[in-house]
């Protein structure tokens, strides 16, 4: 079978990184790589076909490829020119996307949406999700520190002393955590807020100091996203975020609810009464921003205040973000591919829950 690997046209990372390559060959797998997939994450095509892969264009891919990996998914009209028994692996959003599910069952298409895995522990490794969301923490604290007007770290000098700055991370999940560990690394001061009563020991195991608002619903089986809260519990959070937020140097958003609109934690009304010269990176701008002035994929100001907005920011370090997503890859292929062959046990929730496309399948055997 040939795996197929497409160049990304709107980011710097590959799905596959050449030092990968022979534990896809181990599995049975031929591989193909579009020229120039991996030039922008420091990989060259002479890297891939060192390992073993034959290198193609991208008419060529799409049409010789068995399974076709990519990380967004490939254009509707591509698709069209695709092997009818093909295997599609992207992320393709169904929560979000409601109608690509049933267009590619129209298509005749079976395709695996890596952010449909379960985020449990036994599918960890092969966890795309958490392993950007782990980049993203960390170069969201680089962002923030290149905008701010000032040291994270407390310093005393001959020409006096210069306090620490105060780091506020909205939602302390993969990212929010990373986030944690990377301004406690750089010396600030850092609190933390997140709805999930779970997430308090890990702040604190960071170095951070957690902030309490009573009455939060937690649903631990959310799968590593917020869930939606009440409007009584949003009011008074956004009361003691304000009162945090006017000391901050810095606030670092990362709170999501799955497949709906991100919760707004930071209103105008905030950041009017932020510190001149402060900074909120914003990574749930993509899905509408935990800041209410944040504009996706844009850096602006208001009044002083620098509002980063980023979803992607993993995409700035393309050379061990395409590592991670590598492996991630080949730790997820591991479980249905058996000696170049499909082994498609649908009694396995990770294949169960990933194969979004698999019910009309079901319903004609």
């Amino acid at each position: 079978m040939k795996l197929g690997v497409l160049k990304e046209q709107e980011f710097k990372r590959v799905a596959i990184v050449p030092e990968t390559i022979p534990k896809f060959q181990a599995l049975g797998l031929e591989l193909v790589i579009e020229s120039d997939a991996g030039l922008q994450a420091m990989h060259n095509n002479d890297a891939y076909t060192q390992q073993g892969a034959t290198i193609a264009s991208r008419k060529e891919v799409l049409e010789q490829s068995d399974i076709l990996l990519s990380i967004a998914p490939p254009s509707d009209e591509e698709l069209k020119s695709v092997k009818k028994e093909v295997i599609l692996l992207s992320q393709f959003e169904p929560y979000n996307d409601k109608e690509v599910t049933a267009k590619l069952q129209k298509m005749g298409l079976r395709a695996f949406s890596f952010d449909m895995i379960p985020r449990t522990t036994l599918a960890q490794a092969m966890d795309v999700l958490s392993s950007m969301a782990s980049i993203a923490g960390y170069k969201a604290v680089l962002e923030a520190a290149h905008h701010l007007p000032r040291y994270f770290p407390m310093l005393i000098t001959a020409a006096g002393s210069v306090r620490p700055a105060t780091v506020l991370v909205l939602g302390a999940g993969v990212a929010g955590l990373q986030s944690i560990a990377t301004a406690k690394r750089l010396g600030a001061m850092v609190e933390a807020f997140d709805t999930r009563a779970a997430a308090k020991e890990e702040v604190k195991s960071l170095g951070g100091k957690f902030i309490e608002v009573e009455g939060a619903k937690d649903d631990t089986s959310a799968g590593g996203y917020a869930v939606e809260q009440d409007e009584d519990f949003l009011r008074r959070q956004r009361e003691e975020v304000q009162k945090r937020a006017m000391k901050a140097d810095v606030i670092i958003t990362t709170a999501q609810v799955r497949g709906r609109k991100a919760p707004v934690l930071v209103p105008k009304t905030t950041v009017d009464q932020m510190k001149p010269g402060s900074v909120i990176v914003d990574l749930a701008a993509s899905t509408g921003g935990n800041c209410e002035l944040s504009e996706n994929n844009k850096v602006i100001k208001h009044n002083e205040v620098t509002i980063i907005g980023n979803s992607f920011l993993a995409d700035g370090m393309p050379q061990d973000a395409s590592l991670l997503y590598s492996n991630n890859v080949i730790n997820f292929m591991k479980t249905w591919v058996k000696e170049g062959a499909l082994d498609l046990d649908m009694e396995n929730e990770i294949i169960a829950s990933a194969l979004f496309t698999a019910e009309k399948e079901e319903e004609s055997s």
